[in-house]
């Protein structure tokens, strides 16, 4: 079956939040907009702001400035769209990266998009390659896993900006990390041969089953940070234990702004 892709004839409404414009946008509306995008030039870059990204943004002013000019945003954790609740500017639902990835890449196999795909660690690209082709059969992919510490002002970022236009895919996904995936993506939007560029983090792996991601009864409630937490404690405890809790701060503040 053959999808068409129509843009859509009303502007996605949007919710002002934490000084960013989140798209208020269903997961199947997300979808319908994003691919409505393939084709079309210059590249539009995707975020999908949670917790710890809007704690680093209420942190860093510069870069809250920068990573509101993506033109998609989608709320990424429940917890955002609790605070949506709560500050009066609901939000319809999550948009998380891992489902976006997931999605698109099925969808990119029907219809026979190029799909670029930026990380993983160098040497391991072949066997990424086959877990892609166990996940998503006859997926037109390119693989690019850039050297450890990528530093997207320097070789390595432009390396793999040449590599984008070399090929020229309809979307890219980046799997570096926030913030280095993002600040990349928008350093390189205006000139970069693509449709969409989306920063998500740890997606692929959890695609390809190299990670486990929570049960969706844990997604649902919100407590997928648990999991995370206990599936690599050493890792992440700062973020959730130590810089989480400064999120209701963060909320308190927002809440003073707007009464």
């Amino acid at each position: 079956m053959v999808h068409m892709f129509n843009s859509p004839s009303n502007s996605p409404a949007h919710i002002d939040l934490f000084g960013l414009s989140i798209d208020a946008l269903t997961f199947d509306e997300a979808i319908e907009s994003l691919c409505a995008c393939i084709g079309q030039r210059p590249s539009r870059v995707v975020v999908t702001p949670n917790v710890d990204h809007v704690i680093s943004l209420h942190d860093n002013h510069v870069l809250k400035q920068t990573y509101a000019t993506a033109e998609f945003q989608f709320a990424d954790g429940m917890p955002l769209v609790w605070a949506s609740r709560l500050l009066g500017k609901p939000l319809p639902a999550r948009v998380t990266g891992a489902d976006l990835f997931v999605k698109l890449c099925k969808i990119a196999t029907s219809q026979h998009w190029h799909v670029a795909v930026i990380g993983g660690m160098p040497g391991q690209e072949a066997e990424l390659i086959r877990l892609f082709s166990r996940n998503f059969p006859n997926l037109r992919l390119s693989l690019h896993s850039p050297q450890l510490g990528f530093d997207h002002e320097g070789s390595s970022g432009k390396t793999a900006a040449n590599w984008v236009n070399a090929i020229a895919p309809d979307l890219v996904f980046v799997c570096l990390g926030f913030p280095r995936q993002e600040l990349w993506a928008f350093q390189e939007r205006p000139t970069l041969n693509t449709s969409l560029i989306f920063g998500v983090g740890a997606s692929m792996e959890f695609a390809l089953g190299l990670a486990s991601r929570a049960p969706y009864w844990m997604q649902r409630c919100g407590m997928e940070w648990v999991w995370r937490l206990l599936s690599n404690p050493r890792k992440l405890w700062r973020r959730y234990l130590v810089r989480g809790p400064r999120f209701l701060k963060i909320i308190w503040q927002e809440w003073l702004k707007h009464r």
